[in-house]
């Protein structure tokens, strides 16, 4: 226990240990292991595709904490095998894994009638079939060793729909409910799963969206800091702001009136033409 001016200070949840974040190279995963060396990890693996980024990142958190170890391990969380292979190595070389946050995801936004269906896939693949086989493998591992904290990245469009982002919206209310049931299934082997729900984030990927009327984007930074705080807090559910989790709780007792809410705050247009996958819509 360290004090300050009198006051008695508990030690991070975090400090010592070592987390593996998906999605780490920019958004909200990078500001997530940004603010995991600011909280005293012992070491980060940077899970995604690019690893000229991932370097990038791991030198930043270099620049603030050159105590942690960072890692770079560049992964297309698409491919099962590759993900399998990556996520056993990285157990045997650099675990016991204590924390895992799944935040990898990609985002379309088009109207339904205007999508594809390799846009669905993209993010069945990303958002779900990738966190599925991260988490798979190191859940296995935690479970064995008796400890560990699970993150899974949904968005608050895992608890309200959003016109749009129909498919997206689905894989986000798919998070909750898979987190809802290793949440129970893991409790008695000392796994904690806890869910993170971010409204709309102000990234580079978020250019390009067709904003909601009256939704005001947060910041990366921000979401972190949530995490950190939900985290120590022991929040199963964790939202960024007062704002969203009094809509989130509108949404399952008055859903008519939040859907009504929502189709007038939705923007208009038919299609996103110029949409580019990746939004930081509760992941990066």
């Amino acid at each position: 226990m360290k004090t300050l001016q009198g006051y008695t200070l508990k030690p991070s949840l975090l400090a010592g240990k070592t987390a593996l974040i998906t999605g780490a190279s920019r958004g909200i995963g990078k500001a997530i292991a940004l603010e995991f060396a600011r909280q005293g990890v012992r070491r980060l693996l940077l899970v995604a595709r690019n690893r000229d980024r991932l370097n990038t990142v791991a030198t930043e958190i270099q620049e603030i904490a050159p105590e942690v170890e960072a890692i770079a391990i560049p992964v297309d969380l698409t491919d099962t095998s590759e993900v399998s292979i990556a996520m056993a190595k990285a157990w045997r070389d650099f675990g016991p894994i204590q924390f895992l946050v799944n935040n990898a995801g990609v985002a379309h936004q088009t109207s339904f009638l205007s999508s594809q269906p390799h846009q669905a896939e993209k993010e069945l693949h990303v958002n779900l079939l990738g966190m599925y086989t991260v988490t798979r493998l190191i859940a296995r591992r935690m479970a064995a060793k008796q400890e560990g904290t699970i993150v899974n990245v949904s968005s608050l469009m895992g608890k309200i729909a959003a016109p749009s982002f129909a498919t997206y919206s689905a894989t986000k209310f798919a998070i909750v409910g898979f987190t809802q049931a290793l949440r129970s299934e893991l409790s008695p082997k000392n796994v904690r799963v806890v869910s993170l729900l971010p409204s709309l984030t102000d990234t580079d990927m978020v250019r390009n969206t067709e904003f909601f009327k009256w939704v005001a984007p947060t910041t990366p930074e921000r979401v972190a800091k949530a995490l950190v705080t939900g985290l120590n807090r022991g929040e199963n559910e964790i939202f960024v702001d007062w704002q969203s989790k009094i809509s989130a709780i509108a949404s399952g007792t008055v859903p008519w009136l939040m859907e009504k809410v929502v189709s007038l705050a939705a923007p208009r247009s038919e299609s996103q033409p110029n949409a580019k996958p990746g939004y930081s819509l509760g992941s990066a």
